[in-house]
């Protein structure tokens, strides 16, 4: 056999793309490139890879086996050229990460010092809910998590970053009517909830649930931005992460409400797989936040210490 890896890239991207047009647009190549391409590495097999029914695509059981070795050998390849350019003294190269919605607030600042002096290595983050995150590391998509919760039943490694304080904030009208700081005066207030499948919805239920609080009317939101406006507006009070709502705080535009019980503190970790291998760019980032993550939070966090 004697397939390229031009070859094994066009094959891969067929096979997930399950067309020769859209593996064309992906790959920046006309479609006959595509098609001579794809031949040329076919005709190598006496075992189809793909079957061809009525202009559609299928990948066969060793077709996908074939794609999955491809893929490593891919990987591989990249990995030898980001290490190529980390012995000339430049770091290069992509760096996949997915963080929990809040974690909008903290995950760019523990790595801006690294991105400025590494100028080639591109940043994919993706913020979503804590649900997506998880199935994200689970299908080993990225090369690192964001998270305040830590998955059950994986095995992960981590790195802390910091602490993770939640308050119950309302604006400055906010009148609970019990000149107390009892859980109790939760009951009397409309509470506004992230979505199912958010951590800072978790967190929340989860300190309802253990003082057994009645809450007679609520409002769902799908964003961290989306509950501080609606708080911000008087809709109603929610437990929120500190690190999201700094500015409404100085302006005046939101209050920490005081209650037992809270602040609830959790922790901000980088995760990953503990069995994953991780590329030149991804081992570097380890690296520099075991030496300086705690830099990153005196220069951008201290703040909070006061709260």
């Amino acid at each position: 056999m004697n397939y390229t890896l031009h070859q094994l890239s066009v094959f891969l991207k067929v096979t997930q793309t399950k067309s020769i047009t859209k593996a064309a647009e992906e790959l920046n190549l006309t479609q006959p490139a595509v098609s001579i391409q794809l031949k040329n590495f076919l005709d190598q097999f006496d075992i189809p890879l793909i079957d061809v029914i009525k202009k559609r695509i299928y990948i066969t059981d060793f077709g996908l086996e074939i794609a999955r070795m491809a893929e490593n050998i891919l990987i591989e390849v990249k990995s030898i050229d980001q290490k190529t350019q980390q012995f000339k003294g430049k770091l290069s190269g992509k760096l996949k990460i997915s963080a929990a919605s809040t974690g909008k607030y903290v995950m760019p600042y523990f790595i801006t010092h690294f991105l400025r002096k590494h100028n080639e290595v591109e940043l994919l983050l993706d913020v979503t809910n804590k649900s997506m995150v998880i199935e994200s590391l689970e299908r080993n998509e990225i090369d690192f998590a964001l998270v305040s919760v830590l998955p059950e039943n994986m095995k992960l490694k981590k790195i802390e970053l910091m602490e993770n304080k939640l308050f119950l904030v309302g604006n400055l009208q906010s009148n609970l009517g019990i000149e107390s700081n009892h859980p109790k005066v939760i009951e009397n207030i409309p509470l506004i909830f992230r979505e199912n499948g958010s951590a800072t919805r978790s967190v929340m239920e989860g300190f309802l649930n253990q003082h057994q609080l009645k809450i007679h009317k609520k409002m769902e939101l799908t964003s961290n931005e989306a509950v501080k406006q609606a708080a911000i507006a008087g809709l109603g009070c929610s437990i929120m992460p500190i690190i999201g709502i700094k500015n409404e705080l100085i302006s005046g535009q939101l209050q920490i409400i005081p209650v037992k019980g809270l602040p609830i503190s959790s922790k901000w970790y980088l995760v990953w797989l503990e069995e994953k291998k991780l590329n030149p760019v991804a081992s570097a980032y380890v690296d520099f936040l075991q030496t300086e993550k705690n830099d990153t939070m005196i220069e951008y966090f201290s703040w909070i210490e006061k709260y």
